[in-house]
């Protein structure tokens, strides 16, 4: 943190437990940021917040400071209940919610309090046990929590306070019927104490904490007094053709950069990929679909500088502190202008500056006029320059494999590699046995007599110089069994249309009669 990012209000000025003074100190946290100043002089009186500041000012200390600060403080519950979590924190990404398992663990070292994070993906058994074990803090996403709630791995009984991290993008995602869920298991909110935080309050946030929270009390730090004079803000008029030459150019000239590409499909992030990695430009894809485990690894090689370029979607965008990222890149601009606000505040946070630069394509140009409304500021554009433009390899675009984006997969053989198996192909009329490797199956194949005609060849064979060589290559070579032939089966001819067919009785006085 930078000092023009704090205030002149001090932590140990709240009357902290030493404990969580001693973490924060560890932590390197001595001033508080604009939203923290505003914030824990009322949370730790007791009231509820809804909280509102850009992603990046310090929301995640400010409610673990909060929350410890009450579980420290508060009665022990009774002997039935001490296994139960006594603070739930909701998270709408697994990433968040590890990221949030990281900071509760480095600011309560001290506290002795127990903390586990819980998450869909990985895990289920592990994550499962730990929290039947005991535990104080639970952090999680929605489906996880309510899956072991239902499960009666924990219940919410003893919850004395909740914690709502990046509330709007619980709405974007659909999480709003499973946090209602939880919620109304809980105490009543005057038993308990809310405290919402998002980058954005919108309508539907605001209904949210006046339904479940006790007359919260709404803190805004505004984006516009935080972000516009660090974030270097501008855009590229381009075509949709332009765009690949226009990004590569650009990655080039930054040099020694730390760079985020948002679009807006994984599709397309495939796509860019492929440009990229085929370009020269060591390039890893954080999208959806990508398997929690190599996320968390791309996360880390990223935020330590190993990875220059990260494309991602939007769920890259919310909540995740990756530090010195330098460039933003909005590829596709987003369709919602709060996702730009989301996207931009990657870089520039913890008050160092950063740039964000958007391509205004055929496609998504009718998003900018809702942006700039959105953030009431005008966007500068910059004119493409024709020696930005890159040239790009013909042969550049990969094909990017799901599970680790063109490397082998474990266990796949390339093709026509040896893997020493038999293999059977169908054949009309007869079976085919194909020996890889080098290896026959002696059960089941059959070779075939020899012939005059083949023994003087092999006798040719072996007199030459090369002749064992061949004849072993012969002996690796397609071995064919003819299968006996199957009896066709017999057809029945059709009759001609419209002739009658006269139905025999067996019994004769039937037939009489008619």
């Amino acid at each position: 943190m930078t000092d023009t990012h704090l205030t002149q209000t001090r932590f140990e000025g709240f009357g902290l437990d030493q404990r969580i003074l001693d973490g924060l100190v560890d932590a390197g946290f001595v001033h508080c940021t604009p939203i923290q100043a505003r914030t824990l002089p009322i949370a730790l009186a007791g009231q509820d917040v809804a909280g509102q500041a850009q992603t990046g000012t310090g929301k995640t200390a400010a409610f673990l400071i909060v929350a410890m600060q009450r579980l420290l403080h508060a009665p022990p519950p009774p002997a039935e209940q001490v296994a139960h979590p006594r603070a739930l924190i909701l998270a709408p990404t697994r990433e968040l919610a590890v990221q949030i398992h990281r900071d509760t663990e480095l600011l309560g070292r001290h506290t002795g309090l127990r903390c586990v994070v819980v998450y869909g993906g990985e895990g289920y058994q592990e994550q499962r046990e730990r929290v039947a074990a005991g535990v104080d803090i639970l952090i999680g996403t929605p489906g996880r929590l309510i899956d072991y709630y239902k499960q009666r791995v924990f219940d919410l009984k003893s919850i004395n306070t909740v914690v709502l991290d990046e509330a709007d993008r619980m709405f974007d995602l659909g999480f709003i019927k499973d946090i209602r869920f939880l919620l109304r298991r809980m105490p009543s909110p005057e038993q308990r104490q809310g405290l919402l935080f998002s980058a954005t309050l919108s309508y539907r946030v605001t209904e949210l904490a006046y339904e479940h929270m006790n007359h919260p009390r709404l803190i805004k730090v505004e984006a516009e007094t935080i972000t516009a004079d660090r974030v270097r803000q501008c855009c590229y008029m381009t075509s949709n053709e332009e765009k690949i030459p226009l990004l590569l150019g650009l990655v080039r000239r930054w040099g020694d950069a730390r760079i985020m590409v948002f679009v807006n499909t994984k599709r397309e992030a495939d796509r860019v990929w492929g440009y990229l990695q085929g370009n020269g430009i060591n390039t890893a894809v954080l999208s959806g679909d990508v398997p929690q485990k190599k996320r968390l690894r791309l996360l880390k090689d990223f935020s330590e500088g190993r990875l220059p370029v990260l494309v991602g979607t939007d769920v890259a965008a919310r909540g995740l502190h990756i530090p010195d990222v330098t460039h933003v890149v909005n590829y596709d601009l987003p369709e919602d202008p709060e996702d730009y606000v989301h996207r931009i505040g990657r870089t520039a946070r913890a008050g160092a500056a950063g740039d964000a630069i958007g391509f205004v394509c055929e496609t998504y140009a009718f998003c900018l006029p809702d942006i700039e409304s959105f953030i009431g500021a005008k966007i500068p554009v910059e004119p493409v320059d024709p020696a930005v433009l890159a040239e790009v390899s013909p042969h550049s675009r990969l094909r990017p494999d799901r599970e680790d984006r063109g490397a082998a997969r474990p266990g796949r053989v390339p093709r026509g590699a040896s893997t020493g198996r038999l293999e059977r192909r169908p054949a009309r009329g007869r079976r085919q046995e194909v020996a890889v490797g080098g290896e026959v199956s002696a059960a089941t194949s059959v070779a075939p007599a020899p012939s005059p005609r083949a023994g003087a060849d092999s006798a040719a064979m072996g007199a030459s110089p090369d002749g064992p060589a061949i004849l072993s290559d012969m002996a690796a070579d397609v071995t064919q069994s003819p299968a006996p032939k199957r009896p066709r089966r017999r057809r029945r001819a059709k009759k001609p249309e419209g002739t009658a067919t006269r139905q025999v009785s067996e019994n004769p006085a039937s037939e009489s009669h008619e």
